[in-house]
């Protein structure tokens, strides 16, 4: 179970805190100020730590330092009020994982937790990968990545969705010389085209209408580490130059303002798709491919590493079985032959969620045969949309995108990932074909 340490000196907050995380499952405890937190904290540690960055008896700072001194590999989330932006930029590049400032968004705030929650507990063994995959072509990823992570060379990694680019992309933040700088992620496929770029490069009050106060973005945030473009794909065309512009000088320019500002970030751009064919289609800048690809690594999809799918069971198993019952569960001869006859389109992730699925639905410790989707009930989407003489291009693809969703019941993350697509461009074709909220066809 996730436990949390909400500490905040401000009542309201505490328990508007309280009652989100308690609703969603969480364990926790609440602290009043810094002795409190510490205080609490060594009688018993949290996976998790959400501090205010002002309180009378100290601030988020003391906390955060403090708790890295006893607890390195705990996450600290800072809650800064206007006026105190400096001081969790500053926070951030000393080690905090993230910073929100107040009026929060708790499903962003939420999102974080168990970003970083997630993270916390695959590191307590080393390298995110290490000892879960034994096959030839995932070693020669694994060695490749340890190679290159002791350079200061930007990367592009490309691989199918719930693959773990992300993983991987953390396994080389940690075997670098940057391992003590912060590691920045943000999805270029979560924001509107709008929000993107002040997300990216920060703003100035009075940017645009309603920017009532600066703000730093993720490339500044990132100074001294790593930052991770996830699905860097989807950036917008508009976008691009601005980034090859920090790739080359290594100055950001925030919206707004007339000084560049100087960054040392190491940059691993990830993608789902095919860049060089966004290339030779104009939809991705061609000096921008080149200036990211300055190291490619792929990532082999789970069915071309079947020898892995066994390890990678037995770990999730041990990483998701119950406490009280650690070491009792075990994957049925029946069960094993199974997950190796799948050919898992849904990747590493799938593989996750299925193991998650039956522990969940457990009666017993002995885990048997469970229901999976059949491969080749994904492939039959394709061809219920058979080329037909007279259809049009834009016909078809929507009559995948309609029979798809109704395949994976609505799922939209599903449905990009058996579309061989990313989630922002599910939506768009949604929205493009005016295509109503899911029911069955």
């Amino acid at each position: 179970m996730k436990n949390v340490l909400i500490v905040d000196d401000e009542a309201a907050m505490r328990i508007g805190l309280e009652a989100n995380f308690r609703r969603r499952g969480w364990l926790l405890q609440t602290a009043t100020g810094v002795g409190d937190a510490l205080s609490k904290f060594r009688s018993a540690p949290a996976n998790l730590v959400v501090t205010d960055m002002r309180m009378p008896d100290g601030d988020g700072m003391q906390v955060m330092q403090s708790i890295r001194t006893c607890a390195p590999q705990t996450p600290v989330i800072l809650l800064t009020a206007y006026g105190s932006v400096p001081d969790a930029v500053l926070a951030i590049k000393e080690g905090a994982c993230d910073y929100f400032q107040k009026p929060i968004s708790f499903d962003q705030l939420e999102a974080a937790a168990h970003r970083f929650v997630g993270c916390a507990g695959e590191s307590k063994s080393g390298a995110t990968f290490d000892g879960i995959g034994q096959s030839a072509a995932f070693r020669n990823v694994i060695a490749r990545a340890e190679r290159v992570a002791l350079t200061d060379a930007d990367i592009l990694l490309e691989a199918e969705s719930g693959t773990g680019k992300e993983l991987l992309a953390r396994l080389i933040h940690k075997a670098s010389p940057r391992s003590t700088g912060p590691f920045v992620a943000v999805n270029c496929s979560a924001f509107p085209d709008n929000l993107l770029e002040s997300e990216l490069f920060g703003h100035v009050r009075g940017a645009f209408t309603g920017a009532a106060m600066s703000k730093p973005g993720k490339f500044e945030l990132a100074d001294g580490g790593t930052f991770l473009l996830d699905e860097i794909g989807e950036m917008p065309l508009t976008l691009q130059p601005k980034l090859l512009r920090v790739l080359q000088e290594r100055e950001v320019d925030r919206l707004g303002d007339t000084r560049p500002l100087a960054v040392d970030v190491r940059v691993i751009a990830t993608t789902n798709r095919s860049l060089r064919s966004l290339v030779d289609s104009g939809k991705f800048r061609a000096d921008l491919y080149y200036r990211l690809n300055v190291v490619p690594l792929t990532m082999p999809p789970l069915r071309e590493r079947t020898e892995d799918v066994l390890p990678l069971a037995e770990y999730f198993l041990r990483k998701y079985e119950p406490k009280a019952r650690q070491g009792l569960f075990r994957i049925s001869p029946e069960f094993e032959r199974q997950l190796q006859a799948h050919d898992w389109p849904g990747n590493v992730r799938e593989l996750e969620n299925l193991i998650r699925r039956t522990l969940a639905l457990a009666t017993g410790t002995i885990l048997g045969p469970q229901f999976i989707e059949a491969s080749n009930s994904d492939s039959s989407l394709a061809k219920d949309a058979a080329l037909k003489s007279g259809v049009t291009l834009q016909a078809m693809e929507r009559q995948l995108l309609e029979k798809t969703l109704d395949a994976t019941r609505g799922n939209r993350t599903r449905t990009a990932a058996l579309m061989g697509v990313s989630l922002r461009t599910v939506r768009n074709k949604i929205r493009e074909y005016g295509l109503p909220a899911w029911s069955p066809s």
